[in-house]
């Protein structure tokens, strides 16, 4: 994306949510060029890409840390990796270190970042639906063929909400739910109830999907039907974590709509899908897309790819100009796939000098796991050795097997046969035949929850996965540093759920914290 709407909103740090972004010329000014609306949800799709309004940092979005820690799919990806099974980092900036062991308090700044890039991004939301009414369109004398291409954009504006308000729900539980009916210099918003916001996503995406193009037919980074389908799937087969009622069904049958379709296949070539021409990749469904020559960050892929990289490791194999030092695997991570490296999707990992951790400092304990890289499938770099041109498949088409074969395996209907069919589909792809498939028997509730670790290692699912299967805390399953000790030990099940950020508390009287936290 290039971001010309920098110059449609000089959005000032957000200390809470009563705050909405402001800008430094009028509605009416700006609007009166046609092309400020596309640039205005430029900027909401770019808000998961970059940090300010200008790259890489310099003129920070939000405030109260450090910008390039801000980014927000860098926060998404840590608070859903971190704590669980999968990642480690070695960094010790304050804050940090707590998140490999799920120590984290109210007071941690990674969530709080978070929680305040989620909530900017509903403001900018709200604002580009306030702007882009009926009455203010009627004002400007908007003629019936702009109209109608708003329309279009105001359906992506709420697929994005929507999707932020997915991420609060599932992190944080019970948040303030703000909508373009809400003013800013009003009340302090009230504490809507996870079942709330839940009902709101469900609704939102609903009703927008004969509004936004069909499966596979939006321009590539940019929201269509199968975006919506794959983020009600996502929803739905959450459903008895945030409301207390199962609805598998549902989630197999958004699952189904995606891949009926046609208009997504798997990738031959599982590794593409990392890779800095991943967009040529026709599995993935929606990206947050990142381009080394216009959109820069140091978050989102450029920490991804260089945090990965350091040791002996040779950066410029990976398209990059250094290496950061940073993030491992977990050795029960590395343990999901055969020892015999049977399984390809393991054949990025570089072995150092242990798979196990006693130092989390020392880059060279843990197997380093570079799987976004900034080289291309067909040979050389990126455009810019320190920031990537790979995007992040948020939503692609083997996730959308897991779900359907797991809504399958609890019961929701459907076919077992398919639900294999798609598992062996993908285990053919990793191992490169059928020696790898498995048989009906075999496809339990456990080896789904395996083989989504194995499919999407390191792809921001982990943490929602755990949860969802009761294992994210507690006792029942124990990994390296879940609590802290190296061996690992029971945490408590209030860490289902990050706290609402100390300040937020304090800013706004109407908010409760989640039980378990001062």
């Amino acid at each position: 994306m290039i971001l010309a709407s920098g110059l449609l909103l000089a959005a000032g740090a957000c200390t809470d949510l009563t705050t909405e972004p402001k800008s430094s010329v009028s509605g009416g000014t700006v609007f009166s060029d046609p092309s400020s609306y596309r640039a205005f949800l430029a900027k909401l799709y770019a808000g998961l890409s970059v940090t300010g309004q200008q790259g890489p940092d310099g003129s920070a979005d939000i405030s109260g840390i450090d910008e390039g820690f801000s980014q927000y799919l860098r926060q998404y990806w840590s608070l859903q990796e971190l704590p669980t099974d999968e990642a480690i980092i070695g960094w010790g900036d304050p804050g940090l270190p707590e998140m490999n062991r799920q120590g984290w308090t109210a007071s941690n700044p990674f969530v709080a970042a978070l929680y305040y890039r989620i909530f900017f991004q509903v403001a900018l939301a709200n604002e580009f639906m306030r702007e882009t009414a009926d009455d203010r369109m009627a004002e400007r004398g908007a003629s019936a063929e702009l109209r109608t291409q708003v329309a279009g954009y105001r359906a992506e504006a709420r697929f994005l909400r929507a999707l932020s308000y997915w991420h609060a729900a599932d992190l944080f539980g019970n948040v303030p739910l703000v909508t373009e009916t809400n003013r800013s210099g009003a009340e302090p918003p009230a504490q809507a109830t996870r079942q709330a916001i839940f009902s709101f996503v469900e609704s939102e995406l609903q009703a927008i999907l004969p509004q936004l193009p069909a499966v596979g037919q939006a321009e590539y980074g940019r929201a269509d039907q199968g975006a919506a389908q794959m983020l009600l799937a996502k929803l739905y087969l959450n459903s008895q974590v945030y409301t207390g009622q199962a609805r598998y069904a549902e989630a197999r049958t958004a699952a189904e709509a995606v891949i009926g379709s046609g208009a997504y296949q798997l990738d031959a070539n599982y590794q593409h899908l990392f890779m800095a021409d991943n967009h040529t990749s026709p599995e993935i469904i929606f990206p947050i897309t990142f381009d080394g020559a216009h959109t820069r960050t140091w978050g989102g892929m450029t920490f991804l790819a260089h945090a990965a990289v350091g040791g002996d490791m040779n950066a410029g194999s990976y398209g990059l100009d250094g290496g950061w030092w940073g993030l491992r695997l977990k050795p029960e991570a590395y343990n999901f796939y055969p020892s015999s490296g049977a399984d390809r999707r393991s054949s990025y990992f570089v072995m150092q000098k242990s798979v196990g951790i006693s130092d989390v400092g020392d880059f060279f304990q843990g197997v380093a796991a570079p799987k976004f890289r900034n080289v291309k499938s067909t040979g050389g770099a990126g455009a810019h050795p320190t920031f990537p041109d790979t995007d992040f498949p948020m939503f692609r088409l083997a996730d959308a097997y897991l779900i359907y074969a797991e809504a399958v395996v609890r019961g929701a209907g459907g076919s077992r046969a398919t639900a294999l069919g798609y598992i062996n589909q993908l285990r053919a792809r990793a191992y490169g035949n059928a020696s790898g498939n498995i048989t009906d028997a075999q496809m339990t509730l456990d080896f789904i929850l395996a083989e989504r670790g194995r499919e999407l290692l390191w792809e921001a699912h982990r943490r929602t996965d755990l949860v969802r299967f009761g294992r994210f805390t507690g006792g029942a399953y124990v990994w390296s540093f879940k609590g802290g000790p190296p061996a690992g030990t029971a945490t408590a099940a209030h860490l289902d759920l990050y706290p609402i950020p100390a300040a937020e508390l304090s800013a706004n009287p109407n908010l409760k914290q989640n039980p378990g936290y001062n």
